[in-house]
């Protein structure tokens, strides 16, 4: 029996890592659009190749290149809905993300070939996707945060705008992914250090203190974390029971399911911290919140080295994207944190990560002229800031889940994990119990698990 243990423990291991990287679809209502169409899609794909390179007009030369990089994309996107993992999620459908696997892949190699290029070629290529960047110009001598002495509500709602609007929006879609409060208001006030302490190289970061603590922190982030955290509890609370499509009878019926399709399959409770976690999980959390300032930073960066408008259709595609690409990504990262089983990091948090870094480096390497200008005492206060404060908040959750939260039921081992490499198998074997990737049923051990999850799952429903 002790030489088939570290088999065992190797397929809960591999099951674990491939409910986040490989998730199957459990109840499946209807079988067509799941059923592999490999010949019809080939087909399909072969005539498409032979409109655009047969049939089209090919005397305009810039035409010519943008069909072709069209089809590549597209011919991209066909190879991974075939290869590419589905990834955490499973609706509306594994293939979009596996789509979205695949363009997020695409992103990153034209990040690395674009690191490789100088300024004046990557320029030259913006200017060819649209060429009104051309003329385009960053005014470093335009003013922000004049006149903050006057407070009145006219000059307060004339800074209510569309991008108000999108910052409240933006932020409830973070409270959605990362479903803590603690960790999220750290993220937002650290972002306003960051913003003090890089307004010397982005004109646009210098803010009037009521503009940054009313109508940022206070309303908009606020405001956002709120709703986006009661649509959690919401969420949280439901029972999904999910029936098959052919078992519905009225077209009402019916036309509701199809819509639900695009809500999740059930909601899992997060639990990114407890009062038994080890410094592993403490740290890694700690680098999640200082990375996210990373990712935003890379926004400003990007729009203002290559000069583009906040409203420009390059920047707001590259914001969805992103947005799109960090759900899976934050969902692998909190396995590979919180749970024991999981060893490895999802592929799409990988990706997501390389992508971060290529930007950085990206606008580290052709804003030469303006990290010239860098205060170096901004940065270091920065850096030692966020630290610290990254700590200090993740410390007080410890403590408030220790002190406040410690009576409360749900806060076991089982339903919050701690991350530590020295459990032994039998502490791994009762953390497995509610896992639901599919195991070798000839195992003893997926006997086992299966008895201690008798109700967790009846194929049609499931209470989250």
């Amino acid at each position: 029996m002790k030489s088939t243990r570290p088999q065992e423990l190797n397929t809960v291991y591999k099951a674990k890592f491939n409910t986040i990287n490989e998730r199957p679809v459990d109840n499946i209502s209807l079988e067509l659009f799941y059923r592999p169409h490999t010949i019809t899609l080939l087909a399909v794909s072969i005539a498409a190749v032979v409109y655009f390179s047969f049939i089209r007009d090919e005397h305009n030369v810039d035409d010519n290149i943008r069909a072709g990089i069209c089809c590549v994309v597209f011919f991209f996107v066909i190879i991974s809905v075939l290869a590419f993992p589905n990834g955490p999620f499973t609706r509306p459908h594994p293939a979009v993300w596996r789509i979205v696997f695949g363009l997020s892949v695409l992103y990153l190699l034209i990040l690395v070939f674009l690191l490789f290029q100088n300024y004046k070629t990557v320029k030259t290529v913006l200017v060819w996707v649209d060429p009104a960047l051309e003329h385009f110009h960053i005014d470093m001598d335009k003013e922000y945060g004049v006149n903050c002495s006057v407070i009145t509500f006219e000059n307060i709602w004339n800074h209510v705008d569309i991008f108000a609007l999108a910052h409240f929006l933006g932020w409830a879609f973070k409270a959605v992914l990362v479903r803590h409060l603690g960790i999220l208001w750290a993220i937002s006030i650290m972002w306003e250090f960051t913003e003090i302490a890089f307004a010397h190289l982005l004109p646009n970061f210098v803010e009037c203190w009521w503009d940054a603590l009313i109508l940022d922190v206070l309303l908009c982030n606020g405001l956002g974390i709120w709703v986006g955290l009661k649509i959690c509890k919401c969420l949280e609370m439901r029972e999904y029971k999910w029936v098959s499509l052919r078992d519905i009878h009225s077209t009402t019926g019916k036309l509701k399911r199809v819509m639900l399709q695009f809500t999740p399959v059930t909601w899992t409770e997060v639990r990114w911290l407890d009062p038994t976690c080890t410094y592993m999980r403490f740290f890694a959390i700690c680098q999640l919140v200082i990375f996210w300032q990373v990712c935003e930073l890379n926004t400003f960066f990007l729009k203002h080295i290559f000069e583009m408008p906040p409203n420009h259709p390059l920047v707001i595609v590259r914001l969805v994207f992103i947005g799109i690409v960090v759900a899976p990504s934050v969902r692998q990262y909190y396995m590979y944190v919180t749970d024991t089983q999981c060893k490895r990091v999802g592929t799409q948090c990988w990706v997501y990560g390389a992508i971060m870094a290529t930007e950085a480096l990206l606008c580290i390497k052709n804003g030469k002229e303006l990290f010239s200008r860098t205060q170096s005492l901004n940065i270091i206060i920065w850096l030692l800031l966020i630290s610290l404060f990254s700590i200090l908040c993740v410390y007080g959750c410890v403590l408030w889940h220790k002190y406040i939260q410690n009576g409360d039921n749900d806060f076991s081992r089982e339903t919050s994990p701690c991350k530590s490499p020295s459990l032994s198998f039998s502490e791994s074997e009762s953390l497995s119990a509610e896992t639901d990737a599919p195991l070798l049923e000839n195992s003893e051990l997926y006997s086992t698990l299966k008895k201690r999850q008798v109700n967790s799952r009846n194929g049609l429903s499931e209470q989250s």
